[in-house]
């Protein structure tokens, strides 16, 4: 009879610890989410995130940089702004709306004219109206 009880007691501890377990893992589901899935190639794209001039000469003046933004969504995205890390780059951007699976330009110039020669790095944010919100590019080179 003791034998009985204990054979009862050890079969309901493990399946009371498990149960314990599977409560404490908010909503686990082992079905995929079409949306989830979906949303990762729903995005707006850049073609290259970093422009590299390599070394210039300052009396050259002026460096241009374009970056394509590409509406990967289902919906027209805007350009909501863009904004340079120092007043010695000025960007510019399309304003109108980019239809689905159509590109808009990013362009960054860069005077290296009166600036401290040698390396530089400058970071232009583009903020968008769709996904993701902010992209990071940046423009470098080295001034001589």
């Amino acid at each position: 009879m003791l034998n009985k009880k204990l054979l009862k007691f050890a079969l309901i501890i493990p399946a009371l610890a498990g149960l314990c377990v599977m409560a404490s893992v908010p909503n686990f589901s082992m079905q995929t989410d079409e949306k989830v899935l979906s949303d990762v190639k729903d995005e707006i794209t850049i073609d290259k995130t970093v422009h590299d001039f390599g070394t210039v000469k300052e009396a050259d003046g002026e460096l241009n940089a374009t970056f394509t933004i590409t509406n990967k969504t289902k919906t027209p995205i805007v350009l909501t702004n863009v904004s340079a890390s120092c007043g010695c780059t000025t960007p510019t951007w399309t304003k109108e709306p980019i239809a689905p699976g159509k590109t808009g330009t990013v362009a960054a110039t860069y005077n290296p004219q009166g600036r401290q020669l040698g390396p530089f790095e400058k970071t232009i944010t583009i903020f968008t109206s769709g996904t993701p919100e902010r992209i990071t590019a940046k423009i470098k080179g080295i001034a001589e």
